[in-house]
């Protein structure tokens, strides 16, 4: 029973590159996401998932890494680079009523899609980075687990699933400022993992190839069952209702050293009422 297979739904988000300047668009002020990437803290969630699997014998075991998102069209290249790292299929839910979904109203959708892809074979994991790198909430993991009924693990360094008596169990390890603490959940759960659980792997020429050959699928509210006006804008508990660019740094005080520096320091620091 230690290496049962398991089914693993992992949470992964098309975010905007952080190497980019970001801002929000349109009327709604929503994030642009024109030039956006894999959100890389879900680069940890991955790869966790596929330890999991490998050491119970992958997918010739009947093991199962099942990448999710959310998203307009241009998400599912997430997903296709899940795929490539590993992830062994993908499934994209994507619909206009989606647009300008918060945090309550995505982790609505995500709940009633995670039902539907149990209806065909159970989920045992839901993992997901520990936020993502546009919000940076970091609500989704609980929201979700409450919306499913499922306990919650959050912010895991560590993470393995035991058998004990025929319970499976996710056991992980949280790390503080000062202690570390060991928690544990039966299965299904929903966890979250930080960017110290592990090392993701990178996609290398075979796994990039591999992935042509896997399956995406793309679902809309209506295949998941949802009501359009619980999503998107219509459906969010929150709304940005304004927007102003952040005006550009003004130019510090140079200080040019003429013998006396450290007493025009002292001035300036002062005047700041920083001393």
């Amino acid at each position: 029973m230690e290496n049962s297979a398991l089914n693993i739904v992992v949470l992964v988000k098309h975010v905007p590159d952080v190497q980019l300047n970001r801002h929000l668009t349109g009327e709604e002020n929503t994030v642009d996401r024109s030039d956006s990437i894999l959100s890389e803290l879900d680069e940890y969630a991955l790869e966790a998932a596929l330890q999991l699997v490998e050491a119970r014998g992958g997918v010739a075991a009947g093991n199962n890494v099942v990448a999710v998102t959310m998203g307009p069209a241009g998400a599912v290249a997430a997903v296709k680079k899940a795929l490539q790292i590993g992830a062994f299929e993908g499934v994209h839910l994507s619909d206009e009523a989606l647009a300008g979904s918060d945090a309550a109203a995505t982790s609505l959708a995500l709940a009633a899609l995670i039902r539907h892809l149990s209806s065909s074979r159970p989920v045992d994991l839901i993992l997901t980075g520990m936020a993502s790198t546009d919000g940076e909430t970091s609500l989704l993991p609980a929201q979700l687990a409450a919306r499913l009924g499922l306990p919650q693990l959050t912010f895991a360094a560590s993470l393995e699933v035991t058998d004990d008596g025929g319970v499976r169990r996710a056991v992980i390890r949280r790390d503080g400022d000062s202690q570390s603490e060991v928690v544990q959940a039966t299965l299904p759960a929903v966890i979250s993992v930080t960017d110290q659980i592990n090392s993701p792997r990178y996609p290398n020429f075979k796994g990039i190839m591999a992935a042509k050959k896997k399956t995406v699928t793309t679902l809309t509210v209506a295949d998941i069952a949802v009501d359009p006006a619980q999503v998107g804008r219509a459906g969010s508990w929150t709304v940005v209702e304004s927007a102003q660019v952040r005006p550009p740094r003004t130019a510090g005080t140079i200080i040019t050293d003429e013998g006396n520096a450290g007493l025009l320091l002292v001035d300036f620091l002062a005047a700041q009422k920083l001393l």
